[in-house]
């Protein structure tokens, strides 16, 4: 059919290509440290018809959190969120008014005050539970800063694609698994040999407990080859000049999702303000 038509220039023309997108840098305030970038994401365990989120520090390398269940919803990310807060000693972050109000109406996120300083920065892709209003409220009330990698390009998240890839690669019985409370429990053992056994070439082929640990250290360094220190500060920021493949910025938005105008913080003056790329 496509021959003839072809032969008769009878052929539509098609869709013009995506133009693409331009990586915006990383927000000036992000060190390069444990406990400032954290990336999260669902996998699917299809024999036990169930879905897991992970959050993952992308600096250590470390799997903070998981959460096994049958729905993918905000619930999950809400959930997993609280329990690696309260594993890395951050929970304090989250403010329990703050979210009752908000999720209350009382207040709204484009209500709160510019001066509010992201902890956090929370990497995901574009799905709608993590551009959900809900989680929308909730990393507002843990001062984490929302970023999403660009449609389409999953290697913006490739830090916890990585993750959920050596996972089932290195550990198969995980998809064999038919009984989800069995998954729920191997998971966790997975996690467990996974931060503090499992040797990470992208650090230094250490493993994420030890990297953690050794970044606590005042003389030790745990700087991977795609950071340096900012010029003129002496505090550590991320090179864009000298990054890996995994280590390049996805698109950059701020505190929300949205078409307004998105709260990025500058470490030395004000907040200024970033539109969605």
């Amino acid at each position: 059919m496509l021959r003839v038509l072809r032969a008769e220039n009878l052929l539509l023309p098609g869709r013009s290509p995506r133009e693409p997108q331009v990586r915006a840098p990383w927000p000036e305030w992000v060190a390069w440290k444990p406990n400032v970038i954290w990336c999260y994401d669902f996998t699917h365990f299809t024999r036990a018809k169930r879905v897991a989120v992970a959050v993952l520090d992308i600096v250590s390398r470390k799997w903070l959190a998981s959460l096994v269940s049958a729905e993918e919803t905000s619930t999950q990310i809400e959930v997993c969120f609280t329990d690696a807060l309260a594993a890395e000693k951050l929970d304090q972050l989250l403010d329990a008014q703050l979210l009752a109000r908000l999720r209350s109406g009382q207040t709204t996120v484009d209500d709160l005050d510019d001066h509010t300083v992201p902890v956090l920065l929370a990497m995901s892709d574009n799905g709608r539970q993590m551009r959900s209003h809900t989680t929308r409220e909730f990393m507002a009330a843990c001062a984490i800063m929302q970023r999403f990698g660009r449609p389409g390009t999953p290697t913006d998240q490739a830090w916890v694609e990585s993750l959920f890839g050596h996972v089932k690669g290195e550990w198969p019985q995980l998809e064999k698994i038919r009984d989800p409370a069995q998954l729920e429990v191997e998971l966790e053992t997975v996690r467990a040999e996974y931060n503090t056994v499992r040797l990470h070439a992208g650090i230094g082929y250490v493993t994420p407990t030890t990297s953690t640990k050794a970044a606590a250290t005042p003389s030790t360094s745990t700087e991977p080859r795609d950071s340096l220190k900012h010029a003129n500060s002496g505090s550590t920021t991320v090179d864009p000049n000298k990054r890996t493949n995994h280590d390049r910025a996805p698109a950059l938005v701020g505190y929300f999702s949205g078409d307004a105008p998105q709260r990025v913080r500058r470490t030395s003056s004000a907040w200024r303000w970033t539109t969605e790329g």
